[in-house]
């Protein structure tokens, strides 16, 4: 029997509960410990990959768990936080391409002892792995040699972001930088804030890959801003696997994310008077400052580099829904949202399932409207640029 699960793969770790910081700059708030904790029981989700487990200190605070009792492993790969949440571990790892341009990738592993091993490997290219998303100092290439070894899930992440990504700054195709072998090592593509399934399939070359959509937190309440839709018997990392190969009825039925245009790096903008362009300027130098100083937005660099005007969806492409998080609607402060979530527990239970007239009965007509809106799509939005997000309107 086939069940969906709520899942958001991309999840950083601040600092470990020994008060070493592991990813910089994060919330000191992100332990293990309490993303699990906010994962399941505020945000309601199923399923949460954590992408720093390659630093020790992570990987001893999973170890903590398990021997607490509060993990278990699952039967084919991942741990099971509380009878009732898979957490898998993730590897985000920076690479460089000859042309200087870097990247992340995800590479995940199903248990503790594969992580430590890739790890082990890892620390002999990274010069601090503790610390989370260091340069390993070789291009992708490599890097899909080294996971593939251990048989890991490799995810290019965030795809189209100006910073740190594989189209934005590294090529404008895959097959520049990767061999038609290493390119089938590729396991899904995660498409990133600022960019939809619309946007990603007018590149040809990446119809055949499942699409994910994750949050990328950095703060507990960014936990589930983005998160999928899976289609699975169990909660495991093997069922996991077989989602992102479309396998044996798996597969991801819907990707929920920011409406592109909420995005901070939806357009292209300056950086030195924060400029936005909204008309799509073929140039480097600024209009308003006269600055040479423009950074290509995730929608100028599609129009840049797309093979179609249009999506071309291939017939595996799920739905796209574009979600706007509690935190985005205008008028639902801390004290509300605390209220919304006593009375209908998750915040997945507020965007998705809670009924018109209950969400009045707790928030008033003005928040439900808008809520309900934001559930349809219909939500009135300005687009973001150069690092600062887009904002929705009452």
């Amino acid at each position: 029997m086939m069940n969906s699960y709520f899942a958001d793969l991309h999840i950083h770790v601040g600092m470990s509960e020994s008060g070493r910081w592991v990813k910089i700059p994060t919330s000191r708030h992100l332990t293990v410990r309490s993303i699990l904790q906010e994962a399941a029981q505020r945000k309601g989700m199923d399923i949460v990959g954590i992408v720093d487990a390659l630093s020790p200190l992570v990987l001893d605070d999973i170890r903590q768990l398990i021997a607490e009792g509060e993990l278990e492993p699952a039967s084919s790969g991942g741990y099971i936080y509380r009878n009732s949440l898979l957490l898998i571990l993730g590897a985000e790892v920076e690479t460089r391409e000859e042309s200087g341009g870097l990247a992340h990738t995800l590479a995940f592993l199903p248990d503790i002892k594969s992580m430590t091993a890739f790890s082990a490997y890892m620390s002999r290219f990274i010069r601090n792995i503790s610390l989370s998303s260091q340069n390993a100092h070789m291009p992708l290439k490599q890097l899909v040699g080294i996971a593939g070894s251990f048989d890991s899930l490799i995810v290019p992440a965030h795809v189209f972001t100006p910073h740190k990504s594989l189209y934005g700054v590294c090529c404008t195709r895959l097959t520049q930088i990767l061999s038609e072998k290493e390119l089938a090592r590729l396991s899904a593509i995660e498409l990133g804030l600022s960019a939809d399934s619309d946007m990603a399939d007018r590149i040809e070359e990446l119809r055949s890959y499942t699409f994910i959509t994750n949050s990328d937190a950095h703060s507990l309440d960014k936990i589930a801003r983005e998160y999928n839709v899976f289609t699975m018997e169990s909660l495991s990392f093997g069922e996991i696997a077989k989602t992102f190969s479309r396998t044996a009825g798996r597969k991801v039925q819907a990707n929920y994310g920011l409406d592109p245009r909420l995005g901070k790096y939806h357009r292209t903008f300056c950086t030195i008077c924060g400029f936005i362009d909204d008309n799509a300027l073929m140039s480097s130098v600024c209009p308003r400052c006269g600055a040479n100083s423009l950074v290509k937005g995730v929608f100028d660099r599609i129009n840049e580099i797309g093979d179609f005007i249009e999506p071309n969806h291939p017939d595996h492409r799920p739905q796209y829904y574009y979600q706007i998080p509690l935190e985005f609607i205008p008028g639902l402060g801390k004290k509300l949202l605390a209220k919304l979530l006593a009375e209908f527990d998750t915040e997945m239970n507020i965007l998705h399932y809670v009924t018109y007239n209950a969400l009045v009965s707790v928030a008033g007509n003005k928040i439900a409207d808008f809520i309900i809106r934001a559930r349809e799509g219909t939500a009135d939005i300005t687009a973001g640029g150069g690092g600062v997000y887009g904002r929705v309107k009452m």
